[in-house]
């Protein structure tokens, strides 16, 4: 399916199913907001990587209008729906103040993937949690936590986050978080080890001589 939707472009990754608060002030997007809100229609959130707006982002519908100011300015709540792909952009729409693109939608397999493979993501997020001294409980029991619903839990760039978003394949998805984890979590304990040599304060304590023959 092909169709244009107004677009809001941010620098952020927006995932399938995620919920994201947003405070909006810019005159196009709170035209934008608006429209959607009283129309029930949706937008997209393109993902802007480096000041360019990127192919992929994710399709959103306003959820809730929590808040309106005076100066029309708003506090919304929004929930992603799914992946787009754009084709064309269309910076001047008429009598519009926001652009839009031609977009199509591809197929993206989401379901609960491999859920060994899932757990062992949860565990390696759960160690780097850990490091950091970060608490975070999910809001789903393991067995229904997808790669989805952890992403942004995981220590991962925008520009990972992204390359997250161009999966089409819950499996594949799972594999990336793993394989991202396998390789932060080692330079994650050298650099505990670090920190605690840093603590000695360049002194070894507690050190017994050595009988050597010198």
């Amino acid at each position: 399916m092909t169709n244009f939707i107004p677009i809001f472009p941010l620098g952020i990754v927006v995932y399938p199913k995620e919920a994201l608060n947003l405070h909006i002030f810019e005159p196009r997007y709170k035209q934008l907001i608006q429209e959607c809100a009283e129309q029930k229609k949706m937008f997209g959130i393109p993902t802007v990587i480096n000041h360019k707006v990127a192919e992929l982002g994710t399709l959103m519908r306003v959820t809730e209008i929590s808040k309106k100011y005076e100066n029309g300015e708003m506090d919304i709540k929004t929930e992603g729906v799914m992946v787009f792909r754009i084709l064309e952009m269309v910076r001047n729409v008429p009598d519009k103040l926001y652009g839009g693109a031609i977009v199509t939608y591809p197929e993206n397999a989401e379901g609960l993937g491999k859920r060994g493979l899932m757990q062992k993501v949860l565990v390696g997020i759960r160690e780097l949690h850990k490091m950091l001294q970060v608490n975070k409980e999910f809001s789903k029991p393991d067995d229904q936590l997808i790669s989805y619903d952890v992403a942004h839990h995981a220590g991962m760039s925008l520009e990972q986050e992204y390359e997250l978003l161009a999966l089409l394949r819950e499996e594949q998805r799972q594999e990336y978080l793993k394989r991202h984890l396998y390789k932060v979590l080692p330079m994650m304990a050298d650099m505990e080890e670090l920190k605690e040599k840093v603590k000695l304060n360049g002194h070894f304590k507690n050190l017994s001589s050595l009988d050597l023959d010198v």
